[in-house]
């Protein structure tokens, strides 16, 4: 079975798991698991930030970032579509009791800076206090560009607002990006006060996110984690996966997004689909509805597992060789 639902069903390598059996260990709750911190400030330094702290899933990371940048009846700004709006169980609202105002995105994942600016609330009771913007990169695969986020975050600090980057696939952006991918990450992280990225994704550890940002901050989530239960103790193997895949798992990323531009050179042409050319390793395709019937379970049937409907989604990952995506490319175009 070729399995191209999400880059979340990595298994790890061997190598990652001789890192997790031979990891250090200690209490993390109690601060002293030696991996754990060596992680910690290990992404915070690749990120150009003060201080960092290991969580067990990207929502909560999220979570917690909303729920230390903003208090009861603030308001956070988001993409209509974004995952802390739409795919984190409203979890902001539920817990931290913070209103979201999504805002429609462009065809790119990004929000016009004009709506943008006409959705920050004025200082009057009847409102909500707006306090924080929240940007995803990668969004549905796609690069927001450096431009942009120099923009949209310049536009939230002058009206006095912070900034949050859901940046499960961070190393993606910046792989995608000319240049160094490291360098490319720490400049994406430079524009915002506060950065989750995800481990568990592309860079195919079992678990974990990251939450970045200034010192005072994290110690404000790290108050928040505890409360929503992300207090782990012997976490150290789980962070020892982590260290293994930023020092061998981000380069790699390249030959990802390399099969999603194959796979979708492979199903040019068919009537009825839509192929939309990927920026890095998520590939979406649009059905004619006569071809979209009952459409995932043909492929899974036909040994290809992915997700959607009408549009089909496609993610590559480590998981996946160049064999597997030439085959995939077979059952897709016999199938549809």
């Amino acid at each position: 079975m070729i399995d191209l639902r999400s880059d979340t069903v990595t298994r790890p390598t061997p190598a990652m798991r001789a890192a997790m059996h031979a990891a250090e260990l200690g209490d993390d709750v109690f601060g002293d698991d030696p991996t754990v911190n060596a992680l910690q400030q290990r992404i915070a330094e690749m990120l150009g930030k003060e201080a960092a702290l290991f969580l067990p899933t990207g929502t909560q990371s999220n979570l917690c970032a909303l729920m230390s940048h903003c208090q009861r009846g603030d308001e956070y700004l988001v993409g209509q579509m974004a995952h802390t709006y739409r795919w984190e169980g409203g979890g902001a609202a539920v817990l931290g009791s913070i209103q979201p105002q999504p805002i429609a995105q462009q065809a790119d994942g990004s929000i016009a800076l004009a709506d943008i600016e006409a959705q920050i609330k004025p200082d009057d009771a009847h409102f909500a206090r707006t306090r924080l913007l929240t940007l995803e990169n990668t969004w549905g695969g796609k690069v927001l560009p450096m431009d942009y986020l120099q923009a949209a975050t310049s536009l939230a600090r002058g009206k006095g607002l912070a900034t949050h980057l859901d940046g499960a696939r961070l190393f993606n952006a910046a792989v995608a990006l000319p240049g160094d991918p490291r360098r490319n990450a720490r400049d994406i992280a430079d524009h915002f006060d506060t950065v989750s990225v995800c481990f568990s994704k592309g860079l195919g550890t079992p678990v974990g996110s990251a939450l970045v940002g200034p010192h005072d901050f994290i110690v404000r989530a790290h108050r928040v984690r505890k409360m929503v239960g992300g207090g782990m103790r012997q976490a150290g193997v789980l962070a020892a996966a982590a260290l293994h895949a930023l020092e061998h798992h981000v380069d790699r990323l390249a030959d990802d997004h390399a099969h999603a531009r194959r796979l979708a050179e492979g199903l040019q042409g068919l009537p009825g689909v839509r192929v939309e050319v990927p920026q890095t390793n998520i590939l979406f395709v649009d059905l004619a509805p006569e071809r979209a019937h009952g459409v995932v379970d043909r492929l899974r049937d036909a040994g290809l597992l992915c997700t959607g409907l009408y549009r089909l989604r496609l993610v590559t990952h480590l998981d996946v060789s160049s064999t597997q995506i030439d085959q995939a490319v077979r059952i897709l175009r016999a199938t549809l």
